[in-house]
């Protein structure tokens, strides 16, 4: 469980976040697989959802492990409208930053992503949330981060979204662009539950926190990278 800065006191609580930052940092997704990923050269999904004209804003939920980490990747690129941290994969009830940390539920830390997809694609999005926001070889964790509340996973609304994405895992997988296999779930999305106020925009509210500094400013600046290479998208279909 991490310790939000924000709701507690720096001091003895504090110091084992710091301790456990410093020490496992190498262990997190910036210093692991995806580090060694050339972004120039990631593969971009070789199928994408048609672009509808006049289809407004779309939306897309993903979990890949620390919501702050992935809220703060995708909030770098282009077309993404608005970006939410919360809870995906259980029951309402359990929908609280304290329950789901305690690894109880069914839970995944997840963000909910509002994008245009006159500017960005479904399938561009699912590039960078492979390429740059987190591990997607780490089986139940992410870094420092440990449980089935962190795991790596796609929340598709319709059957041609886990279409998209099933043909992208497998082409990542037949391309080996990652030495271990890919663990990623595709799960039915039920419903996405926003977390609590103080998780939303924690890395921009709290940029030297030292969780932020060892895990989420490195993915942050890799995204920024990415997005320089992203392609357009599609056209629209007639």
């Amino acid at each position: 469980m991490k310790t939000p800065f924000a709701a507690s006191t720096w001091g003895a609580r504090a110091l084992p976040l710091l301790v456990a930052a410093l020490l496992l940092a190498p262990a997190c997704t910036t210093s692991a697989e995806t580090a060694k990923v050339d972004l120039a050269r990631f593969p971009p999904p070789r199928l994408d959802l048609p672009v509808v004209p006049k289809a407004g804003h779309q939306k897309l939920v993903l979990a890949g492990g620390c919501f702050w980490c992935t809220e703060a990747v995708f909030e770098q690129i282009p077309g993404v409208v608005r970006v939410v941290s919360g809870y995906a994969g259980g029951r309402k009830g359990d929908a609280s930053y304290e329950i789901v940390s305690a690894g109880g539920t069914n839970h995944a830390e997840s963000v909910e992503i509002t994008y245009d997809p006159a500017k960005v694609s479904y399938g561009t999005l699912l590039e960078v949330f492979f390429a740059v926001a987190h591990d997607p070889t780490q089986l139940n964790r992410q870094g420092p981060d440990w449980g089935r509340q962190y795991r790596s996973a796609i929340f598709y609304a319709t059957p041609d979204e886990k279409r998209v994405a099933e043909a992208y895992i497998r082409q990542l997988t037949e391309a080996k662009v990652f030495p271990q296999p890919i663990v990623t779930t595709l799960e039915k999305l039920d419903a996405f539950y926003p977390a609590e106020a103080y998780h939303q925009g924690y890395v921009a509210q709290h940029p030297t926190a030292p969780y932020v500094v060892a895990n989420s400013l490195p993915k942050v600046a890799r995204a920024k990278e990415l997005a320089a290479h992203l392609p357009a998208p599609p056209a629209p279909s007639k």
